[in-house]
């Protein structure tokens, strides 16, 4: 066990290392910062000089080091446009994406979980066809669209909702469900495969037959037995939810990190985008092993295969 544990976080932190030469490069492929900080009348002189002072004009490999070395030890420098660091930038704007990531897996758990259920006890029938549309529409619908609609509808048709912006419980509502969606309908979808699985299996049956209630055995029974995937994919979408907020946030103008990248892309702040995104990619990665381990300990077979 102690083996596969150490190759999982080898691997892990392998993926991270070119993680960060993959970010490092592509940044520096969107343009030069200098050009955005100097002032239109400013000459060659100047720019080259405002290069000098961003550590620009250096090695390729030396400016890698410099952000590799100091981004283990939490810093990823100061932001070329807020003048800031830009850890401080990320963590004022992530408790408003963890508020809009927390509220969106509430809204997918409490509606996708109970959906799925559902559909699987009533195979075939009404509501079963209903979850199916609704897992389609939820999955095949655009986030950008959706949060586009429920503007129309509830803030300018309506006049029920505020457009963008955070404040109240009602600047929350939109991005939620916009955010929520599609996991709703991913939930939704794997709940009822999942539950479909369990209620064919023999100890199920068995149980129908010793007049075992209906619900205790959908509920408690198959359920249980049903949950390891369920549980998976929602600690996977958990991770999504935090780093897939930039289309929302975009949308309704909420204050988060993905709205931190996007301006920090337009900016051309390196600092910034580099920080965003090896953070979000740590937290894929360290999510993965989590849950690879901890499927090691639930299935021993896998810490042979």
């Amino acid at each position: 066990m102690k083996k596969y544990i150490f190759s999982r976080i080898l691997q892990a932190l392998v993926c991270i290392f070119f993680i960060t030469i993959i970010v490092f490069s592509l940044t520096r492929l969107s343009g030069d910062p200098a050009m955005l900080m100097v002032p239109p009348e400013a000459t060659a002189e100047d720019v080259e000089k405002m290069r000098e002072i961003l550590g620009l004009k250096e090695p390729i490999y030396v400016q890698y080091w410099r952000f590799i070395s100091k981004a283990v030890q939490g810093d990823f420098g100061k932001s070329l446009r807020w003048g800031v660091p830009s850890l401080e930038l990320f963590l004022d704007r992530f408790p408003n994406t963890l508020l809009l990531a927390t509220s969106s897996m509430a809204f997918a758990i409490l509606i996708g979980i109970p959906v799925g259920i559902i559909s699987s006890v009533m195979v075939g029938r009404w509501f079963d066809r209903f979850g199916k549309v609704f897992a389609l529409l939820g999955q095949a619908l655009p986030v950008f669209w959706l949060g586009i609609m429920l503007m129309i509808v509830f803030a300018v048709w309506l006049g029920l909702l505020p457009t963008s912006g955070m404040g109240t419980w009602k600047h929350l509502l939109m991005p939620t469900v916009t955010l929520g969606w599609f996991f709703t309908a991913a939930l939704a979808r794997l709940t009822r495969s999942a539950m479909l699985d369990v209620l064919d299996a023999e100890y199920i049956k068995m149980a129908k037959i010793v007049g075992v209630p209906g619900k205790m055995v959908v509920w408690k029974q198959a359920l249980k037995n049903a949950f390891i995937p369920i549980l998976t994919l929602g600690a996977l979408n958990f991770v999504f939810l935090l780093n897939g907020t930039v289309i929302t946030e975009s949308v309704f103008n909420w204050p988060g990190v993905g709205r931190l990248a996007v301006d920090s892309i337009f900016a051309r702040d390196f600092p910034v985008v580099q920080m965003c995104v090896l953070i979000a990619s740590c937290l894929y990665i360290f999510t993965n092993l989590f849950v690879d381990i901890l499927y090691a300990y639930i299935d021993p077979r896998i810490r042979y295969a």
